[in-house]
């Protein structure tokens, strides 16, 4: 037992852990006892979880940026999108027209601009626009205060930037994709630009409502002057419309557009922008914005234009110049003849439309008026709207009838007529019994015209309409002779062109040449090489008998000095429609009224609105020029050798001469009633012999 025991009682201390070194393994140096741990406190929790949270947010933060950034730019939208390249349309004395899209880039620069104008911007919609990188945290945090604060949303986070991406390259969708687009793609813009080209870029592009793209527009549509001329009041006016362009509207929303104003006033003197005088005086003179009811009838042929580029220019992408033939002197005389005319007599007579086109003996058109107004209605009456065109159509038939053997001289009995279930019938449903073809026309005699084509068939007469210039589809019956088939306001007066020029059919046009803006052609017009389609005599004879129409028929409001005009007048049934198309040796001219719905007007004639309309532009548009006579054979006998022009009855047994009225379209039941009328034969009629409807009745009974 001794084996076990140490030399005296051991006293236990206490339990001994077993020890992997001991501790003269280190020396023999006794370990020093380890100092009891702190406990951590709450704050530090909290900065621990939050670099935490700032450590990974910032790791995922970079991620997503990096996916969106790849994202966009597999898609192409990191570059600044192209504008719409733009069209200028210059008239044929080389001033401007029109002009679409952005021809010039941006249309103003921020130099140009006073300092007001872009600082308006800056103090409402993005204050700190020169400290931040294109996402404001400062900015958000306040704006989320601020809507906390006013229990709606009343200050958005967007900077300048953001939302310059947002219109730039975005859709308007809510969605954090776009959101997180927009972030991205602000932040590019600012590594790409200056602050000054982002602010010029954003002030160019932004909406401003009325259909502005730009502050250069919006100052023209609200104040009707260049942005350069803004005022502090107007200035700050257009910055409150950015918020929401319908609610600040100072032309549909007067008062909350002056309450924003105040508002963005107020923060330009906060930001320096202005001092507290300036912002008292523009309170005191606060902006006044000036609807406009007009835009001038230009923007017609502008349309018109553009309706023709693809044909002529092929996948063009750059902005272009658009040399036409307009004469801008006769294009503003003629629309405000119009509107004129139309605001005058309009309402009385219950006319609301109308349409005018002049051209030269080319072809080539010097003034065209689609209608009344353009902003109200941007539809073309000349180039668009088909309408009857009562007994203007009538020198087709007449120039058939010629053709085929008849002559000005020719003899008709005007009397009362019967065909099936059709009664065509005179104005006023008077007869004038035998009667020259002359006198027939320029009286507009509707009997003498069925007659005729009953005669020499329709078919004859749609290839003389088709062979001028009429490129519409015709009816075959009888009814044509009275302008029954629809046409367009161009077509009439293009067609009449060959009776102006020596009887060639012309293409109208109003393009000339069209060039890049640095002068590189991409168009030139050719010169036509149609030949004449009307023989000399045939000619003369026509013009003869057309003179007559102005001289002593229902057209003689058009006439002016000693120039020789001739033209024809047309009324359709109901007096639906009204036209007067004349011409001299240098110009051809068509005007038409009526209404876009159809409905009858009071009693309006070719020979009042129209003829009235035609003289107004016509006599100015001759004015330094020489009288010419009107083309053709004019060896034929004057159209009064024949006789005097015969006279209709009057209710005292009197001679009485017949109104300046037309004839043309009254009747009732047309349709489709007649399918031919007529053998189509070459018949010559001389004086004694049998009229046309007494061959067409002989005919008849032999068949």
């Amino acid at each position: 037992m001794g084996l076990f025991r140490s030399g005296g009682k051991a006293k236990r201390k206490g339990r001994i852990e077993p020890q992997l070194f001991d501790s003269r393994s280190r020396g023999g140096k006794p370990q020093k006892r380890a100092k009891p741990r702190r406990r951590r406190t709450f704050a530090g929790y909290v900065f621990r979880f939050a670099f935490f949270c700032a450590f990974w947010g910032l790791i995922a933060g970079g991620a997503v940026f990096g996916y969106v950034w790849m994202s966009l730019d597999q898609k192409g939208l990191l570059q600044i999108p192209d504008r719409e390249p733009g069209v200028m349309v210059l008239a044929d004395d080389g001033t401007q027209l029109a002009q679409q899209g952005e021809f010039f880039g941006d249309e103003v620069s921020l130099a140009e601009l006073p300092d007001y104008v872009p600082n308006a911007v800056i103090a409402i919609e993005d204050r700190r626009f020169y400290s931040h990188y294109g996402v404001d945290p400062f900015g958000l945090l306040r704006a989320v205060v601020t809507n906390l604060r006013s229990g709606h949303v009343v200050q958005g986070g967007s900077t300048l930037t953001q939302q310059l991406a947002k219109n730039l390259f975005l859709n308007p969708d809510r969605t954090m994709e776009r959101k997180l687009q927009e972030v991205v793609l602000a932040v590019w813009l600012e590594t790409k630009f200056s602050k000054e080209e982002i602010l010029q870029l954003y002030l160019n592009r932004v909406y401003y409502g009325a259909g502005a793209y730009g502050i250069e527009k919006a100052a023209q549509a609200y104040y009707h002057k260049s942005a350069r001329d803004l005022t502090i009041a107007e200035a700050a006016t257009l910055a409150g419309l950015l918020k929401a362009p319908s609610t600040y509207s100072p032309l549909l929303h007067p008062d909350a557009a002056a309450e924003r104003s105040k508002l963005v006033i107020n923060a330009m003197v906060e930001t320096g922008a202005i001092t507290a005088g300036d912002a008292q005086l523009a309170v005191a003179a606060p902006a006044e914005a000036r609807p406009s009811d007009y835009i001038p009838a230009t923007q017609y042929i502008a349309d018109w234009v553009n309706d023709q580029l693809p044909q002529l220019v092929k996948n063009n992408k750059e902005s272009i110049v658009v040399e036409t033939t307009i004469d801008p002197g006769l294009q503003e005389i003629a629309e405000k003849s119009l509107r004129t005319r139309l605001n005058t007599e309009g309402a009385k007579l219950h006319v609301s439309q109308g349409a005018f086109v002049m051209m030269d003996t080319g072809g080539a058109i010097k003034a065209m008026v689609g209608g009344k107004s353009y902003k109200k209605s941007q539809f073309n009456r000349v180039t668009r709207a088909k309408r009857q065109p009562g007994s203007s159509f009538k020198p087709f038939l007449y120039l058939a009838a010629l053709e085929q053997g008849y002559t000005p001289q020719s003899v008709e009995v005007d009397e009362p007529i019967q065909l099936g279930d059709w009664t065509p019938e005179n104005y006023k449903q008077k007869y004038m019994g035998p009667v020259t073809l002359t006198t027939a026309l320029a009286y507009s005699l509707n009997t003498i015209a069925v007659k005729l084509i009953s005669a020499i068939g329709p078919d004859s007469v749609i290839e003389v309409a088709h062979r001028l210039g009429i490129a519409s589809d015709l009816g075959r019956d009888d009814s044509l002779a009275l302008g029954t088939s629809e046409v367009t306001p161009l077509e009439m007066t293009s067609a009449f062109v060959p009776f102006a020029n020596g009887g060639t059919p012309v293409v109208p046009f109003a393009i000339t040449r069209i060039t890049t803006r640095d002068g590189h052609v991409l168009y030139q017009r050719q010169a036509g090489g149609m030949q004449s389609v009307i023989s000399p005599m045939n000619l003369g004879e026509l013009n003869a008998m057309m003179r007559a129409v102005v001289t002593e028929g229902t057209g003689k409001k058009a006439q002016f000095g000693n120039f020789e005009i001739a033209g024809k007048t047309g009324t359709s049934q109901d007096y639906r429609d009204a036209w007067f198309i004349g011409y001299t040796a240098q110009f051809v001219a068509g005007v038409w009224v009526g209404n876009d719905d159809n409905s009858p007007t009071t009693r309006v004639t070719g020979g009042t609105i129209p003829a009235e309309i035609w003289h107004d532009v016509m006599e100015p548009a001759h004015r330094g020029l020489a009288p010419e006579p009107l083309p053709g054979d004019n060896s034929q006998p004057e159209p009064g050798d024949g006789g005097v022009m015969a006279q209709i009855p009057g209710e005292d047994g009197m001679g009485q001469n017949v109104q300046d009225d037309d004839g043309g379209g009254f009747f009732d039941g047309i349709g489709n009633l007649f399918g031919g009328g007529g053998n189509g034969q070459s018949r010559k009629k001389s004086g004694n012999g049998p009229t046309a409807f007494e061959r067409l009745n002989r005919t008849r009974d032999s068949k």
